[in-house]
């Protein structure tokens, strides 16, 4: 541990399970004060609880990333707590319905947008005001391999995480000169509860998807995340980081 985000504060979505878990845990080991941010309050608070039980520090809210009132008021919540804000890892998301596109309910696909897309909008539409009065500040936005490529039966999904890697750019590109940095990363599929409890051969076909020869771990992808977030990837913004063991390289 190198303390290298002590004095920072960061905001984390999703952060009670899977890749947001363990990106909250491995910032606040090294140093970042942590706002963990779930829509379940309970699972926010054991992740806060386990890492001031380290000896970090964090505090938990409650909040649907959907909805822009939520969102504001988890970047008010970190800086009323912390003083300011630096960092943002904007990683809350679903999986949303299955199917061909003229079989997908509307309403299924219009909750995939608001929470993968929209969420992701909002959280930057509020977090950046706060990292400019800060001196400037770096953000993750969690895309996906299906932010790269397409799935017939996966619509919605596709959709929202293509829109995230393209908000990505954007906002790195206004941003750029202004002290913040913008990027993307894009998990193949991970071992978190997103997966739910498959039957053992749909996690078999899922694993052979994957040229190393199996899923990935949230720890994996948290260590792509915190680099991204550190000041070690000063000069990188505007960028796309697959972290899939070769699905996409197919």
């Amino acid at each position: 541990m190198d303390n290298q985000f002590a004095g920072k504060t960061a905001i984390v979505t999703g952060g009670g399970s899977g890749i947001g878990k363990a990106v909250a845990v491995a910032l606040a080991g090294e140093g970042a004060n942590v706002l963990v941010n779930d829509i379940k309050l309970d699972v926010a608070q054991a992740v806060a609880d386990e890492i001031t039980a380290a000896g970090g520090t964090a505090i938990a809210l409650a909040g649907d990333v959907s909805k822009a009132d939520d969102v504001k008021a988890s970047v008010d919540a970190a800086v009323a707590e912390f003083g300011a804000l630096h960092l943002a890892f904007n990683n809350a998301g679903i999986s949303g319905p299955l199917g061909p596109l003229a079989d997908v309910d509307i309403d299924g696909y219009l909750s995939v947008i608001g929470v993968n897309l929209n969420s992701v909008f909002y959280g930057m539409h509020y977090q950046i005001p706060k990292m400019l009065e800060a001196g400037g500040g770096a953000i993750v936005n969690t895309s996906s391999i299906l932010g790269v490529v397409g799935d017939p039966n996966a619509v919605p999904y596709v959709t929202a995480k293509h829109g995230v890697a393209g908000m990505t750019k954007a906002a790195a590109l206004g941003y750029a000169d202004k002290g913040i940095r913008v990027n993307s990363v894009h998990p193949g599929y991970i071992d978190t509860p997103l997966l739910g409890n498959l039957p053992k051969e749909a996690y078999d076909g899922l694993v052979g998807k994957h040229p190393i020869g199996r899923l990935g771990t949230s720890e994996e992808v948290a260590e792509l995340v915190l680099f991204l977030l550190s000041d070690k990837a000063s000069f990188i913004t505007g960028s796309q980081y697959l972290v899939d063991g070769g699905y996409t390289a197919q």
